[in-house]
C-alpha cells in the first residue's frame, strides 16, 4: 500500500482526494491546504473545498494549513510521514527544493502542457477558443509547471464553461492519478517542449470587465469567467446567463435592443448579437431579461445603456 501526502485547495483538488481515499492500493497520511479565509460580507472564516471534505468525512486524518512550506518544521513534519509520494493538484503554493527533495512530487495540471502554464489553464483554454484541453500529471521541479509529463487525457471543451469545464477536468485527473501513481515505476518520464509552451496568468475581479463592441468575445469571456469573477459592464451591470445568436453581424447602435423574448432579449454589440437571458444590478436580485427591461420600461430599439 503506498502512502501519500495530498496538497490542494479547491473542489477540483477535492475530486482528486476522493479518488485516492477510496482506492485500496493508496493510505492518506495527511492533507496540506491553505489556510481558512474570511468569505462573504460577513467575513465568515471558511475552510477550504478540501479540508471542508476531510474533516466531514475522514476526521481522523490529519490537515496541514501552513503559511509557508519553507518552515523547517513542516518539512521535518513531512520528512516523518515518510511518503511514498506527495500529489499536488491547485494547491496554490510552490514546493521548495527540500520538500521535492523527500518524495517523487506528482503534479495534476488542468491543461496538456507545456500549454498553459500558470494559474488559469481551464480560463485561458476558454479565452482562445479551444475546442479541445486536457489533464496531465508531471514529475515536480522547482520551475512553474516545466516538470517532465507522465501521462496525460484529452477532452473536447467546445462551447463549455469554466465550471463545466473544471469538473469535466476534475473527474478525469481522478482517473488519471490513480494510472499514474499505480504504473509510476514504468512510466518514462517525457521532458516538455520548452519552444511550445504559453504561460498564463491568476484571474482577477477586474478581468471580468466587458464592453459591446464584440458579441464573441465577450462571449467566450462569459465562458471562461462563469462563476467567478463573471462578466460586468463599467456600470456594474452583470450578465449571468448569455447565449451567441451572431457574431458577424454589424450594428450601428451599440447597446440596442433588438427584439423582445419571453423572458430574455436579443441585445446588439457593435459586431454581433447576444441573447440576455438572465441580468443583475449591482446590489440587486438577479433577473431574467424581459423582467428586467420592464422594471426599466425598455423597448424594442431602446439602449441598455
Amino acid at each position: 500500500m503506498k502512502k501519500i501526502i495530498f496538497m490542494g485547495t479547491p473542489s477540483y483538488a477535492t475530486c482528486i482526494l476522493r479518488a485516492i481515499l477510496e482506492n485500496e492500493n493508496f493510505r492518506l497520511l495527511a492533507l496540506f491546504t491553505q489556510p481558512d479565509k474570511a468569505v462573504g460580507r460577513k467575513q465568515i472564516l471558511t475552510p477550504s473545498d478540501t479540508k471542508a471534505f476531510l474533516n466531514e468525512h475522514y476526521p481522523a486524518i490529519p490537515v496541514f494549513t501552513p503559511k509557508s512550506l519553507k518552515d523547517e518544521n513542516i518539512i521535518r513534519e513531512i520528512r516523518d510521514l515518510n511518503p511514498d509520494f506527495i500529489v499536488v493538484a491547485a494547491y496554490g503554493k510552490i514546493l521548495p527544493k527540500a520538500i521535492l527533495e523527500l518524495a517523487p512530487c506528482v503534479n495534476l495540471h488542468a491543461s496538456l502542457l507545456p500549454k498553459y502554464r500558470g494559474a488559469s489553464p481551464i480560463q485561458s483554454a476558454i479565452l482562445n477558443r479551444d475546442e479541445k484541453s486536457g489533464v496531465c500529471t508531471m514529475l515536480m521541479e522547482e520551475g512553474l509547471d516545466t516538470g517532465a509529463i507522465l501521462q496525460s487525457l484529452e477532452c473536447n471543451i467546445k462551447d463549455k464553461n469554466s465550471s463545466e469545464v473544471f469538473e469535466l477536468l476534475a473527474n478525469l485527473a481522478a482517473k488519471l492519478i490513480l494510472t499514474t501513481l499505480l504504473n509510476f515505476e514504468k512510466i518514462t518520464p517525457k521532458k516538455q517542449d520548452e519552444k511550445l509552451a504559453s504561460f498564463c496568468k491568476k484571474i482577477k475581479k477586474e478581468d471580468g470587465l466587458v464592453n459591446l463592441q464584440n458579441a464573441r468575445e465577450l462571449y467566450q469571456k462569459y465562458l471562461a469567467f462563469t462563476p467567478w469573477p463573471g462578466v460586468f459592464l463599467e456600470n456594474g451591470l452583470k450578465f449571468l446567463e448569455l447565449e451567441l445568436v451572431d457574431e458577424t453581424k454589424q450594428n450601428a447602435k451599440i447597446g440596442e435592443i433588438l427584439a423582445l423574448e419571453k423572458e430574455s432579449f436579443l441585445l446588439a454589440c457593435k459586431q454581433g448579437i447576444l441573447r440576455v437571458k438572465k441580468l443583475q444590478e449591482s446590489g440587486k436580485k438577479a433577473l431574467d431579461g424581459r423582467t428586467y427591461l420592464n422594471g426599466k420600461r425598455l423597448k424594442n430599439a431602446d439602449s441598455l445603456c
